[in-house]
């Protein structure tokens, strides 16, 4: 497969004239956070995006306003500068590293003071700008395109990104202004994909900051910064790591509303699209039942599992022993999963997430002959048969491995193994052959029953010949 890179568009615009509706449209479904609510979206986000054979990469943007940015740098070097001014340098960062931007305009309001300042930052970046009149819902509208022209910009294209009308013709002229690109790639090659999972303010933004060697991620005190998946190519041990930033699970997903309810979405199928999961923890906390469902719900996806226990520099001896017995009593069913103390903030021991990594996937992609399977099961089963059932004692003809990734493995019986006995039979499986860092399925087939042998032939059966 070639290794072209993919050509990107930046879409850039002030808080809430549509940008992520437009992504949307782009895209054909809903991946970016939409909310009537300026400044939903936070982090530059990417997606794949394909029109007319051509693929290329969306960056959404949060809002920008250059004049936000210009405060924060009159702050003097021991300011915090404001979350909304570090929204604004991510916006500046993804025009930077874009081949083409798409200004998105609200063109019913018209050209404000801060389009204006986008605009002028724009004209001096040297990029090509496509300008995006957005809200032109019909044609009684379009008149209010032509005073979008004062922006310097060349002429605006008319479009609805919440009805779709003129998206057509606005990406036909994204295209003209992208460098060739290739046609679309095969998206499940390249590097592993490691989605960082947890309740918000655990650190999943600063960790990916520091592996990333720069403020790839919006970080803030306030819980909840992330609300789209945040993806980022990094080089670890010497090998190249796509690692997704996910917004925060706060709760139960029917318990979230708004923009936390699309973006605990957004998390999910960036789980389901990941290949391991890092579950970071506070440590200088006491676990909490939402640490438990998170971990929970990474099994139940079937993903291969590392368990971070972040803030590690902030945890005393006494916190220790106490977090050790809070892993035995309640995280009993990750047993399995390799543990990592970490700091995200310091950079303390992230060099063990590679081998702890590289651990879970190879647990994860682990593949039992189907004869070493048999002969290991025979004498497990002859050491501890499955118990009594209804009066009888199943009996397990042979096993085989159905998949990997996570490994899967079917029992053929001749009647119900009891639940306790299947997860027996998983610890067992686990002593004998590994699957560190991995789930691992059990499932049982119960064989049909034949014809019975007594010798009694069934009613109305004629005469062997």
């Amino acid at each position: 497969m070639a290794n072209e890179a993919v050509p990107v568009v930046a879409v850039v615009g002030r808080p809430n004239v549509g940008k992520s509706t437009l992504v949307n449209r782009i895209l054909g479904s809903r991946q970016a956070v939409v909310e009537d609510t300026p400044g939903v979206t936070r982090d530059r986000v990417a997606y794949d995006a394909i029109w007319n054979g051509r693929a290329f990469t969306l960056v959404d943007t949060g809002g920008w306003d250059p004049s936000v940015e210009g405060a924060a740098r009159g702050q003097g070097p021991q300011s915090e500068p404001s979350l909304a001014a570090r929204v604004a340098a991510q916006a500046r960062v993804a025009v930077d590293a874009a081949d083409a931007v798409l200004f998105v305009v609200d063109a019913t309001v018209g050209v404000t003071d801060a389009d204006a300042a986008v605009a002028s930052v724009l004209r001096r970046s040297g990029k090509p700008v496509v300008v995006a009149a957005n809200k032109i819902d019909d044609a009684r509208a379009e008149p209010e395109v032509a005073a979008l022209w004062s922006l310097g910009l060349g002429e605006p294209a008319p479009v609805s990104a919440l009805h779709g009308r003129g998206s057509g013709d606005l990406l036909d002229l994204v295209l003209d202004a992208l460098p060739d690109a290739p046609k679309a790639a095969d998206a499940e090659a390249g590097p592993r994909r490691v989605a960082l999972i947890g309740r918000p303010n655990v650190g999943k933004s600063s960790l990916l900051n520091k592996l990333a060697g720069h403020q790839r991620a919006l970080v803030d005190p306030v819980a909840g910064t992330t609300r789209d998946p945040v993806d980022e190519l990094v080089e670890l041990g010497g090998t190249t790591w796509r690692f997704v930033d996910t917004a925060g699970i706060r709760r139960r997903f029917r318990e979230n509303q708004g923009a936390d309810y699309y973006a605990a979405l957004r998390t999910a199928g960036a789980l389901d699209r990941a290949e391991v999961a890092v579950v970071l923890v506070d440590a200088s906390e006491p676990l909490t039942e939402q640490d438990l469902r998170i971990v929970s719900m990474v099994i139940e996806a079937g993903r291969a599992l590392v368990i971070a226990y972040n803030k590690w520099d902030m945890v005393d001896e006494e916190r220790q022993r106490y977090l050790e017995r809070e892993i035995d009593r309640q995280l009993h069913t990750a047993r399995w999963a390799p543990r990592v103390n970490i700091s995200a903030a310091t950079g303390r021991h992230t060099d063990r997430l590679v081998p702890a990594l590289e651990k879970s996937l190879a647990g994860w992609e682990t593949r039992v002959p189907t004869g070493r399977l048999n002969s290991w099961l025979t004498g497990l089963v002859a050491a501890t048969p499955p118990p009594v059932r209804g009066g009888r004692q199943p009996k397990i003809l042979f096993a085989t491995q159905a998949g990997v990734r996570p490994p899967h493995f079917v029992l053929f019986s001749s009647g119900f193994l009891e639940a306790a006995y299947r997860r027996f039979i998983e610890r067992r499986l686990r002593e004998e052959f590994g699957f560190e860092g991995s789930p691992v399925q059990v499932s049982v087939r119960v064989r049909a029953k034949r014809e019975s042998r007594s010798g009694r032939r069934p009613a109305g059966a004629g005469r062997r010949r």
